[in-house]
């Protein structure tokens, strides 16, 4: 990792996979069901919450604490009755009150504020970047220099029971301690790229999370150190020990510089179904289990890895879309995990084992996550700079919007129909809108009118590509939940197409794969297949074949072409045929379900030809509405007589004679001639012109006079057609 680089900013993209729920048949609806927390996650949430069963919940109300013009707000700690957020791009420490007053305590020539610790006696430590330094804030606001090193970054700090402050620092990553006396060591060089979090654990010692590699480390107070994990990823980010000693360690893949300040999206958030749980958190509860999982992670964005005191450790959780950031623990037994790039929060339990979505706030990332004075969950965040706190009392209204469905093509709507607990003066109402674009905007027809009756209404939208729902939560007192909700659609159906055909070459065929004794040729017809094999295995698969080994069989003419329709319909095909210049197709096969052919041509004239291969959907849709297309192949030529070999009076001299001969054939450039003294040894010989490429080629041969007796001429067309002559 190269100095610019910021190992804590990780702005990735999210990749969202949108999963089939119904083969898409035009002959019958389609049903796009969501019902599961993966499906709904791929949702937009407002004040609504997303549990492990996959509800649909009215979540709490998230109070917006600080708002900064910043784009980055780097670290969240608690210091005495208040927080104190480390910002970038301008480098300041602010103090915010629980009530919203925010006050700045310091204001750093640097661009950013990673590390920010409260020390003894009112003192506040802050390490500022690029160019590394630590200040010490006193009790009446005066900042004075603490920390001077050659690193350019300062990640982390951590002040020791005994007031000694250890500071980790980037590029490369060492770990300084200073005594109470200002003297300066170098505690520890793990000789990694750079050192990005630091913890204490209940013995004393001090924990440290590094990247380039991301490795967790335990150091004793005598500077000794031993590796507790090897990641497989970049770095570890953060770290928080438990009171029982368990070490909760933040692993992410990848780095990129800082991302540009974003527009805040409308602000949303999703919490537990128990509302209850997220109002009083701690930093310092009992063991946190979320689940069994001993194997590391590979290929995942990010992950949260528990340590036990012992030295064994396994996976927490971790993700291949959201990248985590920090973690704190609740007190009721609850990992909290804050992640971008879509700003969730999720909290994973164990009894029973969950992930929930516990928050989701209007930014890309949540970088830090504290325990406020209030005993309340507070968290900072990125792209914007804001300050949020998560409170006790459940929103009366919450909106939900699907992702957006992709009919494929113009589709006629169904009825929309959702199963709901709506308890006392609860309700829940659902709307849709359609559109042509990929991405709602003006050109969609607007919201419909709300739809009440859960056992289906038909949807009023009209006809269009796609298709999103919304779905709107209400309840003073008592919580409601929306279960699943249920779409019907009609595709229009599409043509189908003949994409690609392949004209091979003439002989050449495919040994049918995974069959018993002799294999058939694929894409034979039964009736010619079983001419003189009647013991082959016959072709009973509707499917396209899988093909064998390539085989010569003279005469045959394989064609393999490739169908697409969009509808996934299934398909059957015509294979006919025309020769030029004929303007009539016949027919040689109908109805044929693989998409393979291979014509016997011996029953058929020498000359040029064309196949046209027709496809159907009408297997999968009524007569009226069924569609055709087809494709012709380009021109090919049949040959099955051999070529003709005209022989010249002879020119002898003396005891050697001169065969001048040439070579003809109606369809075929002549490939190869020859000649044998004994039927047993053949010579090649070429055409006077020294190249054998035209229909008819001039040869000439010097032979002894008395071997024009045994003299044998045999010439080869290029489809393989072959004939003899004597030269008497």
């Amino acid at each position: 990792m190269t100095a610019g680089l910021d190992p804590r900013s990780r702005f990735l993209v999210t990749t969202v996979v949108v999963i089939a729920l119904a083969t898409t048949e035009a002959a019958s609806p389609t049903f796009w069901r969501v019902g599961t927390q993966a499906e709904f996650l791929r949702g937009h949430v407002e004040n609504i919450s997303i549990d492990a069963d996959g509800q649909l919940l009215l979540g709490p109300q998230t109070d917006t604490i600080y708002e900064t013009t910043e784009p980055f707000l780097w670290t969240l700690v608690t210091a005495d009755d208040a927080l104190l957020l480390g910002s970038g791009t301008d480098g300041r420490v602010v103090r915010v009150e629980p009530d919203g007053t925010a006050t700045t305590v310091f204001e750093s020539e640097e661009l950013d504020v990673h590390a920010v610790a409260p020390g003894p006696a009112g003192a506040i430590y802050v390490g500022t970047s690029p160019n590394g330094q630590v200040m010490r804030i006193g009790p009446d606001g005066t900042s004075t220099p603490f920390l001077d090193p050659d690193e350019p970054y300062i990640w982390a700090i951590a002040v020791a029971t005994d007031g000694r402050v250890f500071v980790a620092t980037g590029d490369p990553g060492r770990i300084y301690r200073v005594d109470a006396s200002g003297a300066v060591e170098l505690f520890y060089d793990p000789e990694v790229t750079h050192v990005l979090s630091l913890a204490f654990d209940s013995a004393g010692n001090l924990i440290a999370g590094t990247g380039s590699p991301g490795q967790v480390f335990r150091i004793d107070p005598t500077g000794r150190a031993f590796v507790l994990l090897d990641s497989n990823y970049d770095e570890i980010t953060s770290l928080r020990v438990a009171d029982d000693g368990t070490i909760y360690a933040v692993a992410a893949s990848g780095s990129a510089n800082p991302g540009s300040p974003a527009t805040a999206p409308t602000p949303s958030v999703s919490v537990t179904t128990q509302v209850t749980a997220v109002v009083t958190t701690s930093n310092t509860s009992g063991t946190v289990q979320p689940g069994p999982s001993t194997t590391r992670a590979t290929g995942t964005t990010g992950a949260v890895y528990r340590i036990t005191p012992d030295g064994t450790w396994d996976l927490a959780w971790d993700s291949d879309q959201d990248s985590p950031y920090d973690v704190a623990l609740d007190d009721q037994g609850g990992l909290i995990i804050g992640t971008g790039n879509a700003g969730k929060i999720f909290r994973v339990t164990q009894n029973p084992q969950t992930t929930v979505l516990f928050t989701r706030a209007p930014v890309q990332q949540v970088t830090s996550l504290a325990t406020g004075p209030d005993g309340l969950l507070y968290y900072a965040t990125a792209n914007p700079g804001k300050l949020y706190r998560l409170t006790a009392t459940h929103t009366a209204e919450g909106i939900y919007r699907s992702e957006v469905r992709d009919a494929a093509t113009i589709a006629t709507w169904g009825t929309i129909r959702w199963q709901a607990s709506t308890p006392d003066d609860s309700s829940v109402e659902l709307f849709t809108r359609s559109g042509n674009t990929a991405t709602p905007s003006d050109t969609w027809s607007p919201w419909s009118e709300a739809y009440r009756d859960p056992d289906g209404t038909p949807i009023t939208s009209p006809k269009a590509r796609y298709l999103q729902w919304r779905a709107v939560l209400r309840g003073e007192r008592a919580i409601p939940a929306l279960l699943s909700v249920t779409t019907a659609y009609l595709p229009r159906n599409l043509r189908p197409e003949v994409t690609n055909i392949t004209v091979h070459k003439p002989g050449d065929v495919f040994q049918q794969a995974f069959s018993t004794g002799d294999p058939p040729i694929a894409g034979l017809p039964e009736t010619i297949r079983n001419q003189g094999q009647p013991n082959e295995a016959t072709d009973s698969n509707p499917q396209p074949l899988t093909l064998g080994r390539m085989v010569y069989r003279k005469g045959l003419q394989t064609f393999v072409w490739t169908a697409h329709d969009q509808n996934e319909d299934e398909l059957q095909f015509n294979v006919l045929y025309r020769a030029e210049p004929d303007a009539t197709w016949r027919a040689l096969t109908r109805d044929r379900p693989d998409t393979i052919f291979a014509w016997d041509t011996t029953s058929a004239p020498d000359g040029t030809y064309m196949v046209r291969i027709e496809v159907s959907d009408e297997l999968s849709n009524s007569p009226g509405l069924a569609l055709h297309g087809w494709l012709d192949s380009t021109p090919f030529d049949i040959d099955n007589s051999p070529p003709s070999i005209e022989l010249q009076p002879l020119a002898q001299d003396g005891d050697s004679a001169t065969v001048t001969f040439s070579v003809t054939d109606a369809h075929s450039p002549i490939q190869h001639v020859e000649y044998s003294m004994d039927t047993e040894r053949w010579q090649v010989i070429y055409p006077v012109d020294g190249i054998p490429d035209s229909r008819t080629e001039r040869f000439e041969v010097t032979v002894a006079v008395d071997a024009l007796d045994t003299l044998v001429i045999r010439a080869t067309d290029a489809m393989n057609n072959t004939t003899t002559a004597a030269s008497r």
